[in-house]
């Protein structure tokens, strides 16, 4: 919302923005209230959500966490950091913002570790975990923005 506004202001400097233009606004605001109970949800929910999916990774998937306990800490430290980054992102219905401030910054430093396939693990594994955590109407505002996170974070290059 926040780059589309920012948008919205550059494209309309000097005169009045019209109704399709404002509709950005309309839309936004008609989802308001449930993106605010999703962001709560998220709240609450975190420290479950974060066990359920390295649970679920460390018994489907073992080879994300081969090495040193460090590498898990890290790996709950890291997801944490993303989902945090996601629920502000679905708040403010932002895709763009968060790509370039944050999963740019994100998606190298995860290359640089080769982590790039236990990021698509990891966020394939948060999307089946958060659907049993939100409801359906919740799960269409943020599973976009989880889909990001994978695109971004696990292509290999």
């Amino acid at each position: 919302m926040l780059s589309q506004l920012q948008k919205l202001s550059i494209e309309t400097e000097g005169r009045y923005a019209t109704d399709d233009e404002l509709a950005i606004i309309t839309e936004y605001m008609q989802a308001f209230h449930a993106r605010v109970e999703v962001y709560e949800a998220l709240v609450k929910a975190e420290g479950k959500i974060i066990q359920e999916v390295f649970e679920t990774i460390e018994a489907k998937h073992p080879e994300v966490f081969r090495g040193s306990k460090n590498l898990k800490d890290k790996w709950k430290t890291d997801t944490i950091r993303v989902l945090r980054y996601t629920a502000v992102a679905m708040l403010m219905n932002d895709p763009k913002t968060v790509r370039e401030r944050f999963l740019a910054w994100f998606q190298t430093v995860m290359r640089a570790f080769s982590a790039q396939a236990s990021c698509d693990i990891t966020y394939r594994v948060m999307e089946s975990v958060m659907a049993r955590h939100l409801t359906a109407e919740g799960m269409a505002l943020v599973q976009p923005f989880l889909e990001l996170n994978r695109q971004v974070l696990g292509q290999s290059s």
